[in-house]
């Protein structure tokens, strides 16, 4: 780790590293939690929760978004909402293993994080320029941020690569 540490004004490229890798890890678990709480409605009644949040929410059921989101609930099975978990658990499966690649500083998690992240870029921004919200905002800021820094990370390693392959072997 110390050869990292010889590129100037570098010396916090590993923990920017590892909290891009922390933050991938912390999105699979709020995934791997959200498809546990998707299987406790098989052979549930999933319309009497979306019926009591709408209630909560002290919106009119008859609405045009409250309407909506009922009819959606009612149209889900219990093999949609298996298909949805299942998918919810791979989607966390492919975070945990991005995490641990970077968090042992491996090019090819870098790489992952960059196509991964940068994927959805162009979605961001086509929900922005569709409707705007602080979180979809923050959201696509994150994003851009992570793939642009390990943009940086991965052109440090054109400029010095023995430097940040000895970190990669370290690790």
């Amino acid at each position: 780790m110390n050869n990292l540490l010889t590129i100037p004004g570098k010396k916090n490229i590993v923990n920017g590293i590892r909290t891009v890798a922390i933050f991938e890890a912390f999105k699979g678990i709020i995934v791997l939690l959200a498809g546990f709480a998707i299987l406790r409605f098989v052979h549930g009644d999933l319309q009497l929760l979306a019926d009591q949040i709408v209630k909560h929410l002290h919106m009119n059921p008859a609405r045009h978004n409250p309407h909506i989101f009922l009819a959606a609930i009612a149209g889900i099975s219990d093999s949609r909402i298996k298909y949805l978990a299942v998918f919810a658990f791979l989607y966390s499966i492919i975070r945990f293993i991005e995490a641990y690649g970077l968090w042992h500083i491996k090019a090819w998690a870098e790489w992952f994080a960059i196509l991964s992240g940068g994927i959805y870029i162009p979605v961001e921004i086509f929900g922005l320029f569709k409707h705007a919200t602080p979180i979809k905002g923050a959201i696509f800021v994150i994003n851009l941020f992570i793939v642009l820094y390990l943009i940086y990370i991965r052109s440090l390693n054109r400029k010095s690569p023995t430097e940040l392959t000895n970190i990669q072997s370290e690790n």
